[in-house]
């Protein structure tokens, strides 16, 4: 049970500090040790009023870069889903209460994002994330279900 907790917030930290670097490239392990720094203009209203940059999508090119950083959104909130599986005790909606989880998680990394210069925040990084962990959670479900005889 330790070894599940202990992954589970190894995994959160390690999302946390990815989300804390400013001017990340996944394509360049130089850039994921960047000093951060705090948008001190930047306010929780300002961040998730309406018609805010969190809302809009990506201003950025489709490239190498933006696809692994998707696939690494995909991966990394998929594990994280079935790390909150696992830690979650055999319980009714235990699929339902990690994905929960992961989405919240989620939602507060990106709000945390539009606070570090250097990098933003999106509701559409949410719906990737939530949809990794919906993903992983749902093969595992397809897995573990007892077979129709």
């Amino acid at each position: 049970m330790m070894l599940k907790r202990g992954l589970l917030v190894l995994l959160l930290l390690s999302i946390s500090k990815f989300s804390h670097t400013p001017h990340l490239l996944v394509t360049d392990p130089s850039t994921w040790t960047n000093s951060s720094v705090w948008d001190y203009n930047a306010t929780l209203w300002s961040i998730l009023r309406p018609g805010s940059e969190f809302y809009t999508s990506y201003t950025y090119e489709f490239d190498l870069e933006f696809i692994l950083r998707k696939f690494a959104h995909l991966s990394f909130f998929g594990t994280l889903g079935l790390l909150f599986y696992w830690n979650l005790k055999d319980q009714r909606y235990r699929y339902l209460k990690a994905w929960l989880c992961l989405a919240a998680f989620a939602f507060l990394d990106e709000v945390h994002q539009a606070f570090i210069i250097g990098r933003d925040g999106r509701i559409v990084d949410v719906m990737i994330d939530s949809l990794g962990g919906a993903i992983l959670l749902f093969l595992l479900y397809q897995v573990k279900k007892p077979s129709a005889k």
